[in-house]
């Protein structure tokens, strides 16, 4: 058996036996599976954070839900609109119950 093969029959989800790589669309997304974080808007977050005199660590936000929920709670509780709605923004990627016991991934 070749890599590509053992990948398609080792990586198919239940119910879509044959199913190949090519036609990923087909898949649907796995309910528990980590969602990724724009890394561009945490890096906005951040350098908006330092104009401010907060230092946020993004590794620490990415790893951390409960420093992720602190910083954007400081963010949004600001008076810079522009901080605000990227804070909002990213809110939706860390207040998720379904994904509190996962940490959040970075995209790069």
């Amino acid at each position: 058996m070749n890599t590509l093969q053992a990948l398609r029959t080792n990586h198919v989800p239940p119910g879509h036996a044959g199913a190949s790589l090519e036609a990923s669309d087909d898949f649907e997304q796995l309910p528990a599976s980590p969602r990724y974080c724009p890394t561009g808007l945490l890096a906005t977050f951040s350098l908006l954070m330092a104009g401010r005199g907060r230092c946020v660590n993004t590794d620490m936000m990415l790893g951390d839900r409960e420093y992720a929920m602190w910083q954007l709670a400081c963010a949004r509780a600001s008076d810079d609109a522009e901080l605000a709605a990227v804070a909002s923004r990213l809110f939706g990627y860390f207040d998720d119950p379904q994904h509190s016991g996962v940490a959040v991934m970075g995209t790069a």
